[in-house]
């Protein structure tokens, strides 16, 4: 698909602004300005290799442009044009993929995309069975952390009577674990027999997953005078001392009227420091929701608006298939995908296409 993107144009603003950050670092008055100094050592580090590319495309234009004057040039030396006729069959075939490149570097960044991730997994329609897929899920994703190397940790959990989660949430920390989960967001479906299904037949049932990106301290100011902390008894299986102690802790942020509950951990301390890193990631993506809405231009993506009430992927265990509805993409390799394999991999890399196909398109049509 074409773009039509002024690349000389935004390339040359940006390889002035490299310039001007060069300058910047070496200007005495700035080494005494430990944040403007941290702040431009950042910039030109990402500057850095997007201008080598646009460099490097000028040139390859340059010298295309030049090859293509000689040739058109009536009065040429015929030896002249021969080796520019070789320099220009050369050239050419450079050019669309550094455009391609090039088109991708001008897209904006997702601050969060490095952010370590609180997935939060919801057992929905269909009961025991729900929460049995709820369950289900949660594997698929700590298989898939394990295949990326990335750490899962449980910060919450309430089990269901026959073994699955009515919710679980969890920690996933790493490199570019936002990144790697922020299309997960969404209703999941399952399609298959359950385990209480005495006649062998099929029942849809549904789980919802939330992705929210790491909160850090810095990120979401929160006042002690709007929270209100419960503590209570924990309930459900655990270690000797869980029911018999105070241990769970339920955090409310009053001016929100968000609340979380911890009871994972036997410490009260322990419980109250997971469901504050699970208040702040709600509040920052709360934030960034606002944020959003605000600024009224901010598309609503196909693979990533991240509404929980959308039904984003089914899972059909008779047909062995997984279609991920956004992008109508069908895998026929279901064991594979709940493994956290190549097929599960393959989807999320098609929703990434697919997020910078549209932003691509939406960066061609901002006015110049």
């Amino acid at each position: 698909m074409a773009y039509d993107i002024d690349l000389r144009g935004q390339g040359e603003r940006i390889v002035a602004r490299f310039a001007q950050v060069e300058r910047d670092l070496q200007d005495p008055a700035t080494h005494t300005d430990i944040a403007r100094m941290t702040a431009l050592n950042r910039e030109y580090a990402e500057l850095r290799d997007v201008v080598a590319d646009f460099q490097k495309y000028f040139k390859i234009l340059d010298d295309k442009d030049g090859a293509a004057s000689m040739l058109a040039d009536p009065a040429g030396d015929r030896e002249l044009k021969a080796l520019a006729q070789l320099e220009y069959d050369e050239l050419l075939p450079q050019v669309a993929p550094m455009e391609e490149l090039l088109k991708r570097h001008l897209l904006p960044k997702d601050e969060d995309d490095a952010r370590n991730v609180m997935l939060e997994i919801r057992a929905g329609t269909g009961g025991e069975e729900a929460a049995l897929f709820a369950a289900d899920l949660f594997k698929m994703y700590s298989a898939l952390a394990a295949v990326q190397g990335w750490k899962v940790e449980i910060q919450d959990a309430a089990p269901a009577d026959m073994g699955g989660y009515r919710e679980i949430i969890t920690r996933i920390s790493g490199a570019h674990v936002f990144r790697g989960l922020k299309f997960e967001g969404g209703v999941h479906r399952v399609q298959r027999v359950p385990a209480t299904e005495t006649q062998g037949r099929v029942h849809t049932s549904a789980a919802t997953v939330a992705v929210l990106p790491e909160a850090e301290e810095v990120d979401v100011k929160i006042e002690d005078k709007d929270l209100r902390i419960d503590v209570f008894r924990s309930s459900g299986p655990g270690g000797q001392s869980v029911n018999t102690t105070d241990s769970a802790v339920r955090i409310t942020h009053l001016p929100t009227g968000l609340a979380v509950a911890c009871q994972d951990e036997k410490s009260q301390l322990k419980n109250k420091d997971k469901a504050m890193k699970i208040l702040r990631s709600r509040l920052l993506a709360r934030k960034r929701e606002e944020q959003a809405a605000a600024q009224g231009a901010a598309r609503k993506s196909m693979v990533g608006s991240g509404d929980r009430s959308e039904k984003i992927r089914t899972y059909n265990y008779p047909q062995n298939r997984v279609t991920d509805h956004r992008i109508e993409l069908t895998v026929h390799n279901l064991p594979d995908v709940m493994l956290g394999g190549k097929n599960l991999q393959e989807l999320i890399a098609a929703l990434h296409r697919a997020d910078e196909a549209e932003r691509l398109t939406a960066l061609a049509e901002q006015p110049v």
